[in-house]
């Protein structure tokens, strides 16, 4: 309403990444409740005002209609800085249009209406919180109802407690609620619409069975290219992003090499454009070689690597930096990684690549590390036993590891560049080519 350009910062951010984003954004102010001033006043960004508030009250005077900004739908309205697993995160420049359209894909995909209520458990310095969820319900007046930050434990209840009808999840969430103990009173709730990227095929399952959800709806989307792949609220869809938000968006496979387009059903890079002028972010902040190698050919890369199923849905394989290759088979370590939360014990787990004996550079070895839970420990032998039957006998892992945690981006996400270059560790197990039972 003000005319103001929001940079949503990440309320974790402190130090060199601040003093990084600050002046890549161009900041002329800085605006902190209390307790995160002392961090945002010690990166002493030259050239921005900083303020100190403590709660904005309910008795702050409204904006009269001639103080409300007439912004087009052109003009910036946030800059959101992306997490950045390989290089230092970029500010995704998002106009009026692309976070609009964010709300009305919510209202129209999920039949929101002002008689719903949507429970925000995801940070509102995210596009997921910010513009998918937040906003929708301001346009159709449909109730909010927002939590400071996400809690598996108090999930359920804070459901219950609100009447919330719908909620998003983003990143393992879905994952840490499915994990939950099972109660006599997990379909105790109204919640009828669940909006999930990624949608692990276990916790789709959970939703809908033990906690009796009716439409849990996978996506896809990024800060960038908005959410163009949506799931029907009519049909279950294990394992796929959803279909074209053909209203809005066209979305194609092409080679990641020539960009050519690829045939249905093989896999190749996800490469989105918007139909709507601005419906999608048109810079990288300062960085007009990123921006440039990013929109090549008129389509936005996404790194992704995917495919389209016989029903025309796309499924994610995994980022085309990510994927492995093991005797001349092309891994996807997203699919290995879903073989694993499914089971009692294990709490989260990571795929990626190690080099195969005589490291040539030309061959890989899969390895797994997993973060395991102290309610049911089991052993290494055990679990991926457990998880060879869902695997292609080339995927199975032939390494594996116990950690205590991962190494995260600001925004949750597991760099694997870090596991990578730690490489075949000391705690590392090594299964060969022998069934893991013979260990």
């Amino acid at each position: 309403m003000l005319g103001a350009t929001t940079v949503a910062v990440n309320t974790s951010m402190q130090g060199a990444p601040l003093q990084h984003q600050l002046p890549t954004a161009s900041v002329t102010a800085v605006i902190a409740d209390a307790s995160n001033y002392p961090t945002v006043a010690a990166v002493n960004h030259s050239g921005a005002l900083y303020a100190a508030i403590d709660v904005i009250g309910s008795d702050q005077p409204a904006l009269p209609a001639d103080q409300v900004s007439g912004a087009s739908y052109h003009d910036t309205s946030c800059v959101m800085f992306t997490s950045g697993t390989s290089g230092p995160p970029k500010g995704v420049v998002m106009p009026e249009a692309h976070c609009v359209l964010f709300a009305i894909g919510t209202i129209e995909n999920y039949r929101l209406s002002a008689d719903d209520c949507f429970y925000i458990c995801l940070p509102l310095f995210h596009a997921n919180g910010l513009f998918m969820q937040l906003p929708a319900c301001l346009l159709c007046g449909a109730k909010a109802v927002i939590r400071p930050r996400f809690s598996a434990s108090q999930w359920l209840a804070d459901i219950r407690r609100s009447g919330a009808t719908h909620t998003n999840m983003l990143g393992a969430v879905a994952s840490f609620i499915a994990a939950r103990p099972a109660t006599d009173r997990d379909t105790d709730h109204e919640l009828r619409v669940i909006g999930a990227a990624p949608l692990p095929v276990v916790a789709e399952s959970v939703f809908r069975q033990r906690f009796g959800v009716a439409s849990v709806v996978p996506l896809y989307g990024m800060t960038e290219v908005n959410i163009p792949l949506y799931g029907s609220l009519d049909e279950s869809a294990p394992g796929t992003c959803g279909k074209l938000y053909a209203r809005f968006f066209d979305v194609e496979i092409r080679d990641p090499e020539t960009d050519e387009p690829k045939a249905q059903g093989d896999i190749g890079e996800i490469m989105v454009r918007p139909k709507q002028p601005f419906g999608f972010t048109s810079s990288y902040a300062g960085l007009p070689d990123k921006t440039l190698e990013a929109f090549r050919k008129c389509w936005f890369h996404t790194g992704d690597a995917g495919y389209i199923n016989t029903q025309q849905q796309f499924v994610f394989m995994d980022r085309i930096k990510d994927c492995i290759r093991r005797r001349g088979e092309n891994i996807s370590s997203h699919e290995v990684e879903q073989a694993f939360p499914a089971m009692d014990g294990v709490a989260d787990a990571a795929a990626y690549a190690v080099p195969a004996d005589g490291g040539d550079g030309m061959e890989d070895e899969v390895m797994v590390a997993l973060m395991l839970t102290g309610s049911k420990p089991m052993l290494l032998p055990q679990i991926i036993t457990a998880a060879t039957p869902d695997l292609a006998k080339f995927a199975v892992p032939r390494y594996a590891r116990v950690v205590t945690g991962f190494p995260k981006t600001p925004t949750g996400k597991i760099r694997k560049a870090v596991l990578r270059k730690q490489g075949i560790t000391t705690d590392t197990r090594d299964f060969g080519d022998k069934a893991p039972n013979n260990h």
